[in-house]
């Protein structure tokens, strides 16, 4: 186990990860393990906020990009004289605060081995958490800054995945890492490129043990992506919610959910929104929204947030603004339910969602609102 100090220094770090938005430089080369002999770097097409480094008799080193190094380390075999932390591969009872790792461990047939979660039942959009905590196969065990410590030591939990959240809760991981459960954290939100974010089920696939799997999971991701990618629609679109007290919000221009729109052939229409590197959601004043949105050829409407609708007449009850809007009045208006955020997988199928929507073909995480706008 690292020292105390050296976890404060690596949870700082990670701290100012979260704020910054930029990652600690990962090793050119395979760091030197005594007792170890290299044997191959992972290959990585989009990631670049990991390595994984593989090593004689089983071993590998995954480098973070918060600094942190983590050995997963075959079950049965010695452990190397090592600074990383260590992590048994295949491990199980892991304590999970990062959604986004979920639907990785599902697709790898590791569901199981996600014994707590900080993420309560009714929050999970995947049906496998849904299922497991209705059964009492995965147990709520508190959110990531209030963790329930007595039960995640009674049960010899030995592994917390983490998101990037952590960094605001320092003394936690401190906490975590003394009484011996591992803290991992997961920067697939800081990927540039929307596949990087599905490419961590690599990582995840080498501390499961499920190495090939993962890299059939992800190409599959990249055949989807390659199938669009000659495809540009000529259309702009918007992406948007409205929350309950009428504020308008859009993703800003960096952000992972535009790229997509962008790869999938699609034109944001409100670019420049809130800096072309930022990321997440920005609030948008009704008349900047419509007057610079009002043209756009397609609207996709964030439901997952903004509420489930499922006639036209639903959406432009939110805001009579919406009544003019090109694609309102050609009935060009999609919803997505489907949490992006959780579904870190699907990234691949998603890109291609919005082309179809874009194209006119079939989609399966978006659906088209009915109907056209009341003349009432």
């Amino acid at each position: 186990m690292l020292k105390k100090s050296g976890i404060a220094i690596l949870i700082l770090t990670a701290l100012a990860l979260s704020s910054c938005g930029k990652s600690a430089s990962l090793p050119e080369n395979a760091p030197e393990i005594e007792g170890l002999t290299f044997k191959e770097r992972v290959k990585l097409e989009y990631a670049d906020k990991f390595t994984i480094d593989r090593y004689e008799g089983g071993y590998s080193l995954i480098s973070a990009a918060d600094g942190g190094r983590y050995l997963i380390v075959p079950e049965g075999a010695d452990t190397p004289e090592t600074d990383a932390k260590v992590i048994e591969r295949g491990t199980d009872n892991i304590y999970l605060a990062s959604t986004a790792a979920m639907s990785m461990f599902d697709a790898l047939g590791c569901g199981a081995n996600i014994r707590f979660s900080a993420t309560k039942q009714d929050d999970w959009y995947i049906d496998y958490a849904k299922d497991a905590m209705a059964k009492g196969d995965m147990l709520y065990a508190g959110k990531y800054s209030e963790p329930d410590y007595e039960l995640l030591l009674s049960e010899k939990c030995p592994l917390s995945i983490q998101s990037t959240m952590i960094g605001h809760a320092p003394e936690v991981g401190e906490k975590l890492e003394e009484l011996g459960i591992t803290v991992f954290v997961d920067y697939s939100s800081y990927e540039t490129h929307p596949l990087g974010r599905s490419e961590w089920v690599k990582l995840y696939g080498e501390m499961m043990g499920e190495s090939e799997k993962a890299d059939e999971l992800f190409d599959a991701q990249t055949d989807y992506l390659d199938a669009v990618s000659a495809k540009d629609s000529g259309k702009t679109v918007v992406f948007f919610y409205i929350s309950e007290d009428g504020r308008i919000y859009t993703r800003k221009s960096g952000d992972y959910i535009t790229k997509m729109i962008e790869l999938a052939g699609g034109e944001n229409i409100l670019k420049g929104v809130g800096g072309e590197e930022s990321s997440s959601s920005v609030a948008i004043e009704p008349e900047e929204f419509y007057e610079r949105a009002k043209d756009a050829d397609v609207i996709i409407y964030n439901a997952t947030v903004g509420g489930k609708i499922r006639t036209m007449d639903e959406l432009t009850a939110k805001s009579n603004l919406l009544s003019d809007f090109k694609a309102v009045k050609n009935g060009d208006v999609w919803c997505m339910d489907s949490n992006l955020f959780q579904e870190t997988l699907k990234t691949g199928e998603v890109i291609s969602d919005f082309n179809a929507a874009f194209t006119g073909g079939e989609t399966r995480y978006l659906y088209k609102l009915e109907g056209g706008v009341s003349d009432e």
